[in-house]
C-alpha cells in the first residue's frame, strides 16, 4: 500500500491533512466545514469517550442530554456568554420550507412558518442547562448537582481543518452546581486534574495543567483552567478546559436554593470539557512519516497477526493464528486477525503501520515449525522474533512498555523545545526559528499580552499552577513580575 505522505519535517500541515484522510479517520463532508468520522477514526473516539465516562462516573458525575436549540432570550441571558459566542452563532429563523412555485424542484422558506423566537444551535449549552437547573434546584439538598453531556456543539468557524476546527464536532460538557465558592472551585480544580490524568495516562501525551489569562479566559467564567499540549511542530494545543463560573449563570437564570438555616442565595457553579479534538492532539504529537502512531491503551485494535501464505496447505497455518488470537483476547487484549486473500502481506504491513496497530505479529508456516512468529512494534518499527509459548504475557508487558515509549518520546520533545527567554527580540527570534513553548515574564497587563499576541501571534497559553516564585522584569514593558507564564503559537 503506497502511503505518499507528504514529509511532516517539510510540510507539516500538509502531512496533518493527508495523515487524517489516508488512515481512514475523517473527511470533508458535503456541508462546508464539517466532517464526516469514519469507522476507524470514531472507533479510536468512543475509547476515549468510554474512558472518560468512566472517569466521570467514578468522581460522581451522571450523564443526561439536553436539546440542541437554544431560545435566542436564554442565550443572551448571560451577557458575557452571549457576547463571547455571538459570531460563532447558527440561527433558526423558520420552522418549514416548501416548494418553489417559479423553480420546480426547488425549496424556498416558508413566510407563515417564521418562528415566534429565533432558535440558537448550540455552540455550548450553559443558558439551556442553567435555565432548566432553575426547576431541578430547591434547597441545599438538591446539591451539588454533577451532570455530564455527550453532544455535538456548532461554531461557525471560518478557517476549518479535520478534527482540530469545524463547524460541527463532538464533545462532552460538564456543568455542576454547588452550595459554596469552595465546593465548586474545588470541582473545578479536580476535572482539570481528571483531564490531566486521561491526556498523560491513554494519550500518552505530556500536558501542562495552567490557569488562563482574564483574556483568553471562557466568556462567562471567573477563572478559566486548561491543560496545554505541545504539537511536533512546536505549536501549542488546547487539550481541555475547566471553567470556575461563579454565580454568573445562577444569577443571570435566577437559580437560588435554601441553605440550613433557610436563607436563599445563588448556587455556585463550574463547566468543563473536552472534544474531537483531541483527535487532533492524538495524530499530531505522535505520528511520523510512515503514519498513525497510536497509543496502544486508545488504539482500535493493539494487536493485527497477518498470515503469510504460501501454495494452498495452510490449514495448520490458519488454526493456530485463531488460537494465538484466542490467547491474546482471553489475556484481555484487542486483535485483529486479517487472513484476507485479497491483499499481499506486504500490503498488509503497510496498512496497519499507516493505521498505527501498536503490534504486529507476521507467521509462516516455517515460524509455525519452529514454533515462533515474528513481532513488530509500530513505535520503533523494529520487528523480532519470539517464541509462540508465553505470547499473550509477552504482549501485555509490551503494551505498557510502548504506551510508556510514546509519553516518554513525547516529554522529551517537550523538555527540548522549552526555553527561557529574558528580553523582547530573543523572544520573537525563538518563535521563528525554534518553535515551541517560551516561559517568559509579563507584567500581568492585558495591554502587554495583546501587543505579544499582534506583533508574534503568541499568545500566553497559561499561568502554570506549579509555576515557580521568581521575580523578574516584563520582556516588553519592564515592570516587575512574580513569576514566567507560557507563550507559544497554538492552535
Amino acid at each position: 500500500m503506497s502511503k505518499g505522505l507528504p514529509k511532516r519535517s517539510e510540510d507539516y500541515s500538509a502531512w496533518y491533512n493527508e495523515l487524517v484522510k489516508r488512515a481512514d479517520l475523517a473527511e470533508n463532508s458535503a456541508v462546508r466545514g464539517c466532517m464526516v468520522i469514519k469507522p476507524y477514526g470514531f472507533a479510536i473516539w468512543e475509547k476515549m469517550q468510554q474512558t472518560l465516562d468512566r472517569m466521570f462516573k467514578e468522581t460522581g458525575h451522571v450523564n443526561a442530554y439536553f436539546p440542541l436549540f437554544v431560545p435566542k432570550s436564554l442565550f443572551e441571558a448571560e451577557e458575557k456568554n452571549a457576547e463571547g459566542f455571538a459570531k460563532e452563532c447558527a440561527l433558526v429563523t423558520h420552522y418549514r420550507l416548501k416548494a418553489d412555485p417559479d423553480n420546480k424542484g426547488k425549496l424556498m422558506v416558508d413566510p407563515e412558518a417564521k418562528l415566534e423566537e429565533e432558535l440558537v444551535v448550540r455552540p455550548t449549552s450553559e443558558a439551556i442547562i442553567w435555565s432548566t437547573y432553575k426547576n431541578w434546584i430547591q434547597s441545599y439538598r438538591d446539591l451539588p448537582l454533577l451532570i455530564n453531556q455527550w453532544a455535538n456543539v456548532v461554531r461557525w468557524e471560518m478557517r476549518t481543518r479535520l478534527f482540530l476546527r469545524t463547524a460541527e464536532f463532538l464533545w462532552q460538557e460538564g456543568h455542576t452546581a454547588h452550595s459554596t465558592q469552595e465546593e465548586a472551585m474545588e470541582e473545578t480544580v479536580k476535572m482539570l486534574g481528571v483531564y490531566a490524568e486521561f491526556a498523560e495516562k491513554f494519550l500518552a501525551l505530556p500536558v501542562i495543567k495552567g490557569v488562563k489569562t482574564p483574556n483568553e479566559r471562557f466568556a462567562g467564567a471567573l477563572e478559566t483552567f486548561c491543560i496545554e499540549a505541545m504539537m511536533q511542530d512546536g505549536k501549542a494545543l488546547q487539550a481541555g478546559t475547566s471553567h470556575f463560573l461563579g454565580q454568573n449563570f445562577a444569577k443571570a437564570f435566577d437559580v437560588k436554593f435554601a441553605g440550613k438555616d433557610g436563607a436563599l442565595d445563588y448556587v455556585w457553579g463550574t463547566s468543563w470539557g473536552v472534544s474531537t479534538r483531541l483527535m487532533g492532539a492524538l495524530i499530531m504529537a505522535h505520528s511520523d512519516d510512515n503514519g498513525l502512531v497510536l497509543p496502544p491503551k486508545l488504539a482500535p485494535h493493539q494487536v493485527v497477526i497477518v498470515p503469510i501464505v504460501f501454495g494452498d496447505n495452510n490449514e495448520a497455518l490458519f488454526k493456530k493464528c485463531e488460537e494465538i488470537k484466542k490467547a491474546l483476547q482471553s489475556a484481555g487484549i484487542s486483535v485483529l486477525l486479517d487472513a484476507r486473500d485479497t491483499h499481499k502481506p506486504g500490503w498488509k504491513f503497510s496498512e496497519y503501520e499507516l493505521k498505527g496497530v501498536p503490534v504486529r505479529l507476521a507467521i509462516g508456516n516455517r515460524d509455525l515449525e519452529n514454533n515462533q512468529i515474528e513481532l513488530a512494534r509500530r513505535d520503533t518499527l523494529s520487528k523480532t522474533s519470539v517464541p509462540i509459548e508465553g505470547l499473550a504475557e509477552r504482549i501485555l508487558a509490551l503494551l505498557d512498555e510502548i504506551q510508556e515509549n510514546i509519553f516518554q518520546k513525547a516529554l522529551n520533545f517537550r523538555t527540548m523545545n522549552t526555553k527561557k527567554v529574558d528580553d523582547y527580540e530573543t523572544f520573537k527570534k525563538e518563535l521563528d526559528e525554534n518553535p515551541g513553548f517560551i516561559l517568559a515574564h509579563w507584567d500581568g497587563s492585558p495591554e502587554t499580552e495583546e501587543k505579544i499576541k499582534n506583533e508574534t501571534k503568541a499568545t500566553i497559553r497559561c499561568i502554570p499552577l506549579d509555576r515557580e516564585e521568581e521575580n523578574g522584569f516584563c520582556m516588553v514593558s519592564g515592570k516587575p513580575s512574580a513569576g514566567r507564564v507560557v507563550f507559544a503559537r497554538a492552535y
